[in-house]
């Protein structure tokens, strides 16, 4: 009665009055109120919108799962009734209105899940509403309950052909439910999809994953003789971390908590883990996209030109934003742009890289500047001598050229830009993250000196060896990698061949790229070094990380 007053005051009409009631009740959560006034309403001939009508359902939806079976099935059939109003007196159901009616259908406990789903492939034909992850979360969650594992694999096909991703919730809901019914094909299969969607993992998805390491089932998949050069080829082309091939190895499973140390050396088992890169057809089809950008805001000669001149100069492991580098920290009252900065770069990597220059990107309106001041004057004399320097032609923007480079030579980047221009246009893409994690290196200046910030050594992301192991990192708040907590899953023979023992029929256990051996300055921030060629000042080795190219 109180709401109902209080209803007459804030609106005029009797729509009017029934919104705000109705809003008074969702937020309360108040059913017994909201199903009285829509009661109320019927008797005295309102006419409702679609907002009223979706309103109704979504606090039924999200009470029925406290009822008892009675007030269940009372509720189910008063929505229907209400969603049968609703199209009759011509309000448009929304992607809202069939995810309510989604849920409450699926609790129904003979042929909800069915229904549910019926209501979300036919939403589009009959009301014209696209669906969205949520829409399809109660069919695949009622028939992952009852292990109607082909109809939850149903709802999946679906969901994709309709350009909905599915999460970490869902691809676990299936993964589970393939387990349980004893189809470890799905199993592999959901792992790597969840190993594509997520870095690290919920605590629940990591007991879902163990659940299943630990069964009789896991213990039977696998086989303990397979092509060790056809499994290493698909890691390197899939970019490091995984090889999708199938279980390798045979018996059951070993299970631990582990961490893993800046060098990525998992404590566990000894192997060490990689730093992730996106595979070569996505590093393809990223060239392209970037190319085509290029092509269609550039003058179509200029940048050919570029790609030309880059196909017969393929040879650099690591690409310089000139212009980013040399106006760093340079907005103060006589700042300007710093070529000193770009050299103690240049110089840096030339030095640690046995004498490889690296390629040093610069508009050729600044470069012509530049060249009015002797000092600079042979800076840039000698980058051109030994082919550092490419500069960009007047009214072109340089972003296109370093970023295509260092893409199409699977390089370094060194830059400090966020290339968040490039996100939004280029590549609301979930690779791209991946990428600039593998190859932008960041760089400040302290008092002058330069300190270049590497890629990680390698990726908190799940992984799969070419022995058969798993490794999968925890979801924690961890400020420091070190510390973070990892599930390592081997077998007893895979674990042998990681540590190096030679067992017949097996793979024996190596990186997709060279082990880093660093400096202990170097280590302090676990930062990946930079490619083969490269070195630190203390004269060890630095692994090939910023480049997956066969060199002669």
């Amino acid at each position: 009665m109180e709401i109902a007053a209080r209803a007459k005051k804030k609106g005029s009409t009797r729509e009017g009055q029934f919104r705000y009631a109705l809003d008074m009740c969702a937020k309360t959560g108040d059913l017994a109120g909201a199903l009285a006034l829509y009661e109320s309403t019927a008797a005295e001939n309102v006419r409702l919108s679609a907002y009223h009508f979706n309103s109704l359902l979504h606090i039924i939806s999200t009470s029925i799962e406290t009822f008892d079976e009675p007030s269940k099935k009372s509720s189910i059939d008063t929505s229907f009734a209400i969603f049968d109003r609703m199209a009759a007196d011509g309000a448009t159901p929304t992607e809202a209105t069939i995810t309510s009616m989604a849920r409450i259908a699926a609790q129904r406990p003979d042929g909800g899940a069915d229904l549910a789903f019926d209501l979300v492939k036919t939403m589009g034909e009959r009301y014209g509403a696209s669906p969205r992850l949520r829409t399809y979360g109660p069919a695949l969650s009622a028939f992952c309950r009852r292990l109607e594992a082909d109809k939850a694999y149903a709802v999946e096909y679906h969901m994709v052909s309709m350009g909905v991703v599915p999460e970490e919730p869902e691809i676990v809901a299936l993964l589970e439910v393939s387990a349980k019914v004893g189809r470890e094909d799905k199993v592999y299969g959901y792992l790597h999809k969840l190993r594509g969607s997520v870095g690290c993992v919920a605590d629940s998805t990591a007991k879902i994953l163990e659940g299943w390491f630990r069964s009789e089932q896991a213990m039977e998949v696998g086989r303990s003789n397979w092509d060790a050069a056809r499994v290493k080829d698909a890691i390197l082309m899939n970019g490091g971390g995984w090889h999708g091939l199938g279980w390798l190895g045979e018996g059951g499973w070993d299970i631990r908590h582990v961490t893993v140390n800046c060098e990525g050396d998992c404590s566990g088992c000894g192997q060490r883990l990689a730093c992730v890169d996106i595979d070569r057809m996505e590093t393809e089809k990223f060239a392209v996209s970037v190319a085509t950008l290029a092509l269609g805001r550039e003058s179509k000669s200029n940048f050919r030109t570029f790609q030309e001149w880059l196909e017969k100069h393929s040879e650099y492991e690591a690409i310089i934003d000139g212009a980013n580098v040399g106006l760093y920290q340079q907005n103060f009252a006589d700042g300007g742009f710093s070529l000193s900065q770009v050299d103690a770069v240049v110089r840096e990597l030339f030095e640690r890289s046995q004498g490889r220059w690296p390629l040093i990107i610069l508009h050729n309106k600044r470069a012509l500047a530049l060249m009015e001041n002797p000092s600079n004057r042979q800076i840039l004399e000698k980058w051109r001598a030994e082919g550092a320097w490419y500069t960009t032609p007047t009214g072109s923007n340089d972003d296109w050229y370093w970023l295509y480079a260092a893409v199409k030579l699977k390089c370094l980047l060194v830059t400090n830009d966020e290339m968040r221009d490039h996100i939004f246009e280029l590549l609301g893409r979930s690779f791209f993250s991946k990428w600039k994690e593998r190859h932008q290196v960041r760089y400040t200046f302290n008092k002058g000196d330069l300190m270049l910030m590497m890629p990680p050594p390698y990726s908190s992301v799940i992984q799969e060896s070419d022995t058969g192991s798993w490794h999968v990192p925890l979801e924690e708040k961890c400020d420091n990698e070190k510390l973070r907590n990892w599930l390592c899953i081997t077998r007893q023979a895979s674990h042998a061949s990681s540590k190096g023992v030679c067992l017949a029929g097996h793979s024996t256990q190596t990186s997709v790229e060279p082990r880093q051996v660093t400096s202990p300055a170097e280590n302090v921030n676990c930062e990946q070094k930079l490619p083969s060629s490269f070195q630190s000042f203390s004269d060890k080795a630095v692994c090939v990380t910023g480049k997956r190219k066969d060199r002669s």
